[in-house]
């Protein structure tokens, strides 16, 4: 544990021009919903490999002042953040002032920074062992290769052409990326509609919206054929494969479910190797038993929240109720599949004690396998703002949170990713080989 530091790391700012420099008459704090804190030196890892920094123009970082102890407003340039990649959970959000004419952040995670020693630091844990995500795992070379050899192979899919041609290319998706390499999990985006209005939602916003998506949504209903002609290939020879319905650049795939469910049963004729996993937002209940009677092997359930009023001012649903999601987990336990919750951490909201507590009773109620600890990917007070929050309420720190669900649900797994076949049955520790 080398990277252990015995005093507060230095507060960053930006000039506007691309240079990021510290202040040395500040320490770096971190935000907790709408207050800035002191951060626990033992809390701070070095920015991980991946990592990288952002200005937030329009915001003014606050501090700190190593003289006199008191918080205070760096007014040198702009606030710093940091994007903290995958497998990592962030504990504290930078903590800054935002000017009256401030642009709306882009949607990603704006962790607490610092610098000492030459060395940058967040406020973060490593939640989660898998490598599949990280940066020195991918070569574009090698990538290219995959991607020209899959669209080769499948001239006529549309989904291969739409998952190496905008996912992989363009996006330089890691799952789309990982497809091309022939390895773990295999994306299949299946749904261009959704039956939610998420606040963030990174593949469709309103034009009128001050944010843009970061992606653009599928716009096609591809067929069973499509899927299960390269799906099959993928679970018979790639390590640790599973499939996974349900991406980034598509709407909700519960609303294809027939779809899904046909392929499911045609990719079973074909071989048995390999994991079956839906990422879903849980509307559908019925339809998660007819998956899972089909041979489903996991289900990932997206949240923003345990509670409901939160929930559902954030993921505005259609049609549905926070009711149907935990009904959700309940069906695909019952039926055995390995059941997840794909949990949007922000300090200040996630470790607050309503939460807590809302969280073991949906823990208790569903029987849940496993959390995946999320950096929720979003501007701050834009989400507060939107959700209508302003006072988070007594909080207990994310680290805590995690301390105490662990302790007290020793059988829950934590992690970033969802586990394949080998680490549901076997060795859920099992590390990855590089």
């Amino acid at each position: 544990m080398g990277n252990i530091i015995t005093q507060s790391p230095f507060l960053m700012f930006s000039d506007g021009k691309g240079g990021i420099y510290e202040d040395e008459t500040l320490y770096t704090v971190g935000r907790s919903g709408w207050d800035a804190f002191p951060i626990p030196t033992d809390e701070f890892i070095l920015l991980p490999e991946g990592g990288q920094l952002y200005e937030l123009p329009g915001r003014r970082g606050i501090g700190i002042d190593v003289a006199t102890g008191e918080m205070r407003i760096c007014e040198k340039g702009w606030a710093v953040a940091a994007f903290i990649p995958p497998a990592h959970t962030g504990l504290y959000i930078a903590a800054y002032e935002t000017m009256p004419d401030a642009p709306t952040l882009p949607l990603f995670c704006y962790t607490a920074a610092g610098w000492q020693d030459d060395k940058i630091y967040v406020p973060a844990v490593r939640i989660e062992k898998d490598i599949r995500q990280e940066t020195e795992g991918y070569h574009d070379a090698e990538i290219e290769v995959g991607t020209e050899h899959l669209l080769e192979a499948y001239p006529n899919n549309r989904l291969i052409k739409h998952l190496m041609e905008n996912c992989c290319m363009t996006y330089t998706c890691p799952a789309a990326r990982n497809l091309a390499l022939g390895r773990w999990e295999c994306p299949v985006p299946i749904s261009p509609a959704c039956n939610a209005n998420c606040i963030g939602c990174i593949s469709f916003q309103p034009s009128d919206e001050t944010i843009v998506s970061t992606q653009d949504r599928l716009t096609f209903k591809p067929t069973a054929e499509e899927i299960v002609e390269f799906t099959v290939p993928h679970l018979e020879t790639a390590p640790f494969p599973i499939i996974s319905y349900g991406q980034g650049c598509e709407g909700e795939p519960l609303l294809m479910w027939e779809t899904i469910r046909e392929s499911i049963i045609e990719i079973r004729k074909h071989t048995q190797k390999g994991s079956i996993n839906i990422n879903t937002n849980g509307s559908m209940p019925k339809a998660v038993k007819a998956l899972c009677e089909a041979g489903l092997t996991s289900i990932r359930v997206s949240t923003n929240s345990a509670r409901e009023e939160i929930y559902t001012s954030y993921y505005r649903p259609n049609n549905y109720h926070f009711n149907d999601i935990i009904e959700s987990l309940k069906v695909a336990n019952e039926m055995g599949a390995w059941t997840s919750i794909n949990y949007f951490v922000f300090p200040g909201m996630t470790d607050s004690v309503a939460e807590y507590e809302a969280l073991r009773k949906l823990i208790k109620e569903t029987n849940l396998k496993m959390i995946q600890w999320r950096n929720f990917n979003i501007d701050p007070d834009w989400y507060l703002g939107k959700i209508g929050v302003t006072d988070t309420g007594e909080c207990m720190g994310v680290k805590q949170m995690l301390e105490l669900i662990q302790e007290e649900f020793p059988d829950l797994k934590f992690g970033y990713f969802n586990p394949s076949i080998e680490r549901i049955k076997g060795d859920f520790e099992m590390d990855y080989a590089h």
